[in-house]
C-alpha cells in the first residue's frame, strides 16, 4: 500500500494557518502584557515621586540635620539633583529605581534595597501562612454555607465572617497576646524568636531564604523551628482569621450563584452524587473569580499587616515602613511603598496566569 504524505492532508494544510494564528495571538498578548506592566510600574514610580515631593519634609535637612550651614545644604541639594527641573529629577529617579537604588536609610545607614531584602522575608512568611489558613478554612466554610442557605451553618459562617470584618485587627492581636501568651502561655511572645534562640539562629543556621521556619527546617534545627512556630502561630492566626472572613464570604456568594444554574439542576436530575455536584462541578466554576479573591487577600496581607507587625513586634516590611515614617526617613518609606506596589503587580500577573491555566477559554 502506498504511503500518504502527511503534508498533503487537508488537516495539515489547515493546521499551518491555525498555528500561525496562535503564535501571533500569543505574541500580541505578550506584547500587551509587557506594555501594561511597564506603564503600571512607571505610574507607580510617578506616584511615589510625587509623594516624596509633596510631603513637608526637606530631604536635605533630613540627611544633614537642622544645624547644617547654607553652603552644606546647597551642596547636598546639588549632589541629590534637587536643583534640576522636576522632569529631570523624575528621570533620575526612574533610572535609579530601575537599578535597584532607592537611596540610603537614615535609620540603618544602609541601602534601602538591602533593608527591604532583609525584612521582606518575615512579612512574606507571615502572610503566606495566614493566607493558607484563610484558604483552607474559608473555602470549605463558604461552600458549606452556600449548600445550606438560611441554616444554622450558614448563619454561623456569616457571623464569623462579620466578626472578622468588624473587629479591629490590632485589638484582636492585643487580646490574643493577653490571653494566649500572657495568661495561658500557650504561644510565644512578640518577635520571631526568643532571645536565646536568636543567637542560635544567627550563628548556627544558614539563612538561605530569610524565612525562619524554612531555614531551620532545611538545617535540621528543630529546637529553633519549634520556638519560631510558637511565635508565628498567633499573628498568623489573627491575619488568617481576617483572610478567612473575606474568602468565606466571597466563596459563599459565588457558590450560591453557581448552585442556581441549570447545569447543577441537570446533574442532580441525572442522579449525580451531591458531593460531586457541589465540590467538583460547581466549585470548579467558581475557581476563576476565587483566584482573584485569594490574590487580593494575599496582597492585602503582604502590605496591610502594618498594625499586626507593630503589635507583635514582627520585624517585617510593615514595621519597617512604620518606623521609617515616624523618623521622616522618606527614602525607606518610598522604597517600601514601591515594594508594596510591585507585590500587587506581581500577584495580578500570577492570578492572570492562573486564569489561563484553570479556564482554557481565557487562553489566546
Amino acid at each position: 500500500m502506498a504511503s500518504i504524505d502527511p503534508s498533503l492532508s487537508p488537516h495539515a494544510e489547515a493546521d499551518g494557518p491555525r498555528r500561525g494564528e496562535r503564535i501571533l495571538a500569543f505574541a500580541k498578548s505578550a506584547a500587551k502584557l509587557i506594555a501594561t506592566l511597564l506603564v503600571t510600574v512607571l505610574g507607580l514610580l510617578a506616584i511615589t515621586f510625587i509623594i516624596g515631593r509633596v510631603v513637608p519634609i526637606d530631604p536635605v535637612l533630613a540627611v544633614l540635620g537642622e544645624r547644617a550651614t547654607a553652603e552644606q545644604a546647597e551642596a547636598a541639594r546639588e549632589a541629590m539633583g534637587l536643583n534640576e527641573p522636576l522632569w529631570v529629577q523624575f528621570a533620575l529617579y526612574v533610572r535609579d529605581a530601575a537599578q535597584g537604588d532607592f537611596g540610603k536609610s537614615l535609620l540603618t545607614a544602609r541601602p534601602v534595597i538591602e533593608d527591604i531584602a532583609r525584612v521582606f522575608p518575615a512579612t512574606l512568611e507571615l502572610a503566606t501562612i495566614a493566607t493558607i489558613i484563610g484558604v483552607v478554612l474559608g473555602i470549605p466554610a463558604g461552600v458549606l454555607a452556600a449548600t445550606k442557605p438560611g441554616s444554622w451553618v450558614d448563619q454561623l459562617v456569616r457571623l464569623i465572617g462579620l466578626m472578622g470584618y468588624s473587629m479591629p485587627i490590632f485589638w484582636l492581636g492585643l487580646m490574643g497576646l493577653l490571653i494566649f501568651y500572657g495568661n495561658l502561655g500557650w504561644v510565644g511572645g512578640p518577635g520571631r524568636l526568643d532571645t536565646s534562640y536568636e543567637f542560635i539562629y544567627d550563628l548556627d543556621v544558614p539563612q538561605r531564604t530569610g524565612a525562619i521556619l524554612l531555614d531551620t527546617a532545611l538545617a535540621g534545627a528543630w529546637d529553633v523551628f519549634r520556638n519560631a512556630l510558637t511565635h508565628i502561630v498567633l499573628p498568623a492566626t489573627v491575619l488568617g482569621y481576617y483572610s478567612m472572613a473575606y474568602i468565606s464570604r466571597m466563596t459563599r456568594s459565588f457558590m450560591l450563584e453557581q448552585l442556581s444554574q441549570e447545569y447543577v439542576t441537570t446533574a442532580r436530575v441525572k442522579g449525580m452524587p451531591e458531593w460531586r455536584v457541589v465540590w467538583v462541578h460547581a466549585l470548579r466554576n467558581v475557581m476563576v473569580p476565587l483566584i482573584t479573591v485569594i490574590a487580593l487577600s494575599y496582597a492585602n496581607l503582604l502590605e496591610g499587616s502594618v498594625l499586626t507587625e507593630t503589635v507583635f513586634a514582627w520585624p517585617g516590611l510593615g514595621l519597617y515602613i512604620t518606623n521609617a515614617l515616624f523618623s521622616a526617613d522618606m527614602a525607606a518609606v518610598m522604597g517600601g511603598t514601591i515594594m508594596v506596589g510591585l507585590v500587587f503587580i506581581c500577584l495580578n500577573l500570577l492570578s492572570d496566569a492562573l486564569y489561563r491555566f484553570v479556564d482554557p477559554r481565557a487562553r489566546p
